[in-house]
């Protein structure tokens, strides 16, 4: 059993194709995890281990590995870098102590590098940069450097750079001299500990006196250093050749900190945040950061990091604030997609449990000592969606099981059934990120769907006021029907809450108070099914004024029918309208295509309301955009910045529809009424 002081927690972190899960697999086997070392390009990684992976060439979902080294136990978790795929990747950064950020020397610091090197520091972590495929030819180093300092900060400095011959590296900790073809050995020295020495007042002093750090007494800070941020370490590496691997282990085991040394996690209830030691004697608390499912079995496993205690397979394991508690079972460390049983789980080790189906990813895990929640890094919400429709028939109920276990490992993939278009929607973050999610559940579950693009959620609305006025009466031998209502109808507030605002006005006692439910209950039937195209209502205030009634012939059901006809003939005359959904939209580019993407999204009938500018020549354009012009807008925004772009968006309220449109969707509901 490892001693917490002696376990590393990392997380590679990056851009698609940037070599992390390359990286992972050559710590594997210069460690000797591994006999072999495994690749993704002839799919014998260890960390892609679906089949989905492994036919993309990517990673699709996290994976975690272990290997030893010095007399420590690193645990490394593997991240997907494709924008499609973020969610399982920002997931994991709670998990581990420090962010390794892996940059593509050839790609240089790409969309997903900014988007997952903010979220680190925001999660407090410390962060190691490792630029990958220095063996490339072409690549000006000196350059990416510079755009790393400018983009992430002055403070990042190269712990080593790459020797003359591209297959060794110079270390710039211990050597104050030396010679690459990248930079000056001695400066790289310099500045590395001036950096690292920042952290350490005492030390500070000495340097400014004159007097020589050593090797030894900078180690000794190193880590203070990285969690104070007053450096980042630039290293080297070229995993598929195995180059400057040995050299990352011996920065991860010396410099970085353990669980011990890092600020402890935090549990948030309410206001109060609770300290998690990590200690194996205290009280047990874990985070869920990971769950999976075998591609054979479909067994799943959920894999957990511990912050403190010691988890055991008789632990009664308590989860949120569920009162039941859960046997752990067998206590598993994960390589990949194969799982070996080891005794306990200790403070500070991530291990993993099979068949505890209650667990999902963001839960605590604890013995009943402890309260409250861990924080978690916000996901990209999905906006991304397509229509479901069973290429089976009587496979409705089989693919909604389907589809939540797919959305238990990937928090950015959901399906809804929407209320008003009555249709199943997946919900991602591209066509790719889709595509692959339903792949996946035609190979894993053998259920094939249809796609088709959703229907987009209009609303009506009116915009004036009006009087509408409506008699049922039927008469059918014996008891006969009868109700008749007066009402008016104005205007409410956009986006009103309740949507419709009603008033009974009745005096005199002309329709008895008995009645109100059964009118109310008419026009809100109304208020579901719109007016004007099939839509529902919203933002409508209703006062009923004045009416009939009969001793005998009236009923509930009339008062229903008759509340409903007053409220159709009121909402037609107070000049109905069509509302569209409006989104914000944050679109990051490269500063050559701001004028190339602002004149599109004006095309679309957006409205640029600001821009901002940041490292590295990349511009943030904030817009507000109807969602009917955005639903394609992956692939529209990949062609014109040829990939770099990326966007977020997030509903942010309905506005009427211009009358040609109304008049094109108008059309459209009244031709699918004619077929049906």
């Amino acid at each position: 059993m490892t001693a917490t002081g002696d376990i590393r927690n990392v997380v590679l972190l990056g851009h698609g194709g940037s070599g992390k899960t390359s990286l992972a697999e050559a710590m594997l086997h210069k460690t000797g995890a591994t006999s072999r070392l495994g690749s993704v390009d002839d799919k014998t990684s260890t960390c892609d281990y679906y089949d989905e992976e492994k036919e993309h060439h990517h990673s699709i979902l996290s994976a975690v590995v272990h290997v030893e080294h010095a007399g420590k136990l690193i645990n490394i978790i593997d991240t997907p870098g494709y924008p499609d795929f973020t969610g399982p990747a920002i997931t994991s950064i709670p998990a581990a102590e420090t962010a390794v950020l892996v940059i593509s020397a050839t790609a240089g610091i790409e969309t997903n590098t900014r988007k997952m090197f903010q979220l680190a520091r925001e999660a407090n972590k410390p962060v190691v940069i490792v630029i990958n495929k220095m063996a490339a030819d072409n690549v000006e180093m000196g350059e990416l450097i510079g755009t790393i300092q400018e983009t992430f900060g002055s403070q990042c400095r190269c712990a080593n750079l790459p020797g003359a011959d591209k297959d060794s590296v110079i270390d710039c900790i211990a050597n104050s001299s030396g010679s690459s073809p990248v930079a000056d050995v001695a400066q790289a020295h310099t500045d590395l500990i001036e950096s690292v020495i920042e952290a350490d007042d005492a030390l500070m002093e000495r340097y400014l006196g004159g007097e020589e750090i050593s090797a030894d007494q900078v180690a000794s800070v190193f880590v203070k250093a990285l969690n104070a941020g007053t450096v980042m370490p630039i290293l080297f590496t070229e995993a598929r050749n195995e180059v400057g691997v040995m050299e990352l282990l011996d920065v991860i085991t010396q410099c970085t900190p353990s669980p011990t040394e890092a600020p402890p996690a935090k549990l948030i209830e309410g206001e109060a945040a609770t300290e998690v030691k990590a200690d194996d004697s205290g009280p047990l608390a874990g985070l869920v950061f990971r769950v999976g499912f075998d591609p054979k079995s479909n067994m799943k496993y959920s894999t957990i990091r511990i912050f403190g205690g010691t988890l055991k397979s008789d632990t009664n394991l308590m989860y949120n604030d569920e009162k039941k508690g859960l046997r752990p079972g067998h206590i598993l460390k994960s390589q990949g997609g194969e799982y070996a049983e080891v005794p306990t789980g200790v403070a500070g080790d991530m291990v993993t449990l099979a068949k505890v189906d209650e667990l999902r990813v963001g839960d605590v895990v604890h013995d009943g000592r402890v309260h409250g929640r861990f924080v978690m890094p916000a996901v990209p919400e999905p906006m991304f969606s397509l229509a479901l429709e069973p290429a089976s028939r009587g496979d409705e109920q089989k693919i909604g099981g389907a589809l939540e276990r797919l959305s238990e490992e990937d928090l950015c993939f959901k399906t809804t059934r929407d209320p008003q278009t009555k249709e199943l929607v997946a919900h991602g973050l591209g066509e790719l990120h889709l595509r692959i999610m339903l792949e996946k559940m035609e190979k894993r579950f053998k259920l094939a769907v249809n796609t088709k693009e959703p229907k987009i959620p209009y609303r009506e609305t009116i915009t004036g006021k009006a009087e509408g006025h409506y008699r049922h009466k039927k008469q059918t031998g014996g008891a006969g029907q009868f109700g008749e209502v007066y009402l008016r109808v104005e205007p409410a507030e956009r986006d009103s809450d309740p949507p419709m605002q009603f008033s009974w006005d009745i005096f005199g006692g002309s329709i008895p108070g008995q009645y109100e439910p059964a009118i109310v209950k008419g026009i809100n039937d109304v208020m579901q099914t719109g007016v004007v195209a099939g839509f529902p209502l919203q933002d409508v205030k209703v006062s009923v004024y004045d009416g009939k009634y009969h001793p005998v012939d009236s009923k509930e059901v009339a008062f229903r029918a008759a509340g409903k006809g007053a409220f159709i003939d009121a909402v037609s005359k107070a000049k109905p309208a069509l509302l569209e959904p409006i989104v914000n939209m944050e679109v990051t580019i490269p500063a050559e295509n701001v004028g190339d993407i602002t004149g599109d999204l004006s095309s679309k009938r957006g409205r640029v309301v600001g821009q901002e500018m940041l490292p590295g020549n990349f511009i943030v354009i904030k817009a507000q955009v109807p969602l009917s012009e955005v639903t394609q807008y992956t692939s529209q925004l990949k062609s014109v910045t040829g990939g770099r772009g990326s966007y977020s968006m997030s509903l942010s309220h309905y506005e009427p529809v211009p009358p040609n449109v109304q008049q094109q969707i108008v059309a459209t509901h009244k031709k699918a009424q004619e077929a049906e």
